[in-house]
C-alpha cells in the first residue's frame, strides 16, 4: 500500500478564514479586553464611562467574539473538507500566507467600516483624540503590510 503524498493545493479559503478569525481574535482580546482601548460602541455615544454602557460594550464585544469564532469555525470545516482528498502535503508558505491575508483583510475591513464610515470605535481611545486617527491609520497600513505580505507568501508557497 502506497502513502505517497500528493500536492493538492492548499484551501486558501480555509487559511483566510482563519485568519479572519485570528484577527478578530487578537482585536478583541488585546485591544478590547487586555489593554481596554476600545469596545465595540465606545465612540458610538456609549463610552465605558458608566456600568451600562460597559455593560452593553461588552454584550457587543461578545457578538464580535462570536462572529471571529465562526469565521475559524468555517476554515476548520473547509480544511477538514480538503484533507479528504487523500494525503497531502500543504508549503507553509502557503499556509502562513492565507492566514497573513485573512488577519490583513480583517484589519482593512474593520478598520475601514467601524473605523472610518461608521466611527463606532477607534484603535486607541485612551490617546487624545486628534492622535486617534494615526492610530486608526496605522491598524490599516499594518493590515496591508499583512495582506500584501501573505498574498507574497501565497503566490510563492
Amino acid at each position: 500500500m502506497s502513502t505517497s503524498r500528493t500536492s493538492h493545493p492548499f484551501p486558501a479559503a480555509a487559511g483566510i478564514l482563519f485568519g479572519l478569525g485570528f484577527g478578530g481574535f487578537f482585536d478583541g482580546i488585546v485591544l478590547h479586553q487586555i489593554l481596554q482601548w476600545h469596545h465595540m460602541a465606545t465612540s458610538a455615544g456609549y463610552p465605558a464611562d458608566t456600568l451600562g454602557n460597559l455593560e452593553f460594550n461588552t454584550v457587543l464585544d461578545g457578538l464580535f467574539h462570536a462572529a471571529t469564532y465562526i469565521f475559524v469555525a468555517l476554515g476548520l470545516v473547509v480544511l477538514v473538507r480538503a484533507g479528504r482528498r487523500g494525503p497531502i502535503a500543504w508549503r507553509a508558505g502557503a499556509v502562513i500566507g492565507t492566514l497573513l491575508m485573512g488577519f490583513g483583510l480583517f484589519n482593512l475591513v474593520e478598520g475601514v467600516i467601524d473605523h472610518q464610515i461608521l466611527g463606532l470605535h477607534h484603535v486607541n481611545e485612551t490617546v487624545p483624540r486628534d492622535q486617534w486617527i494615526w492610530w486608526d491609520m496605522g491598524f490599516l497600513a499594518w493590515g496591508a503590510a499583512m495582506l500584501a505580505g501573505g498574498w507574497a507568501l501565497w503566490r510563492r508557497g
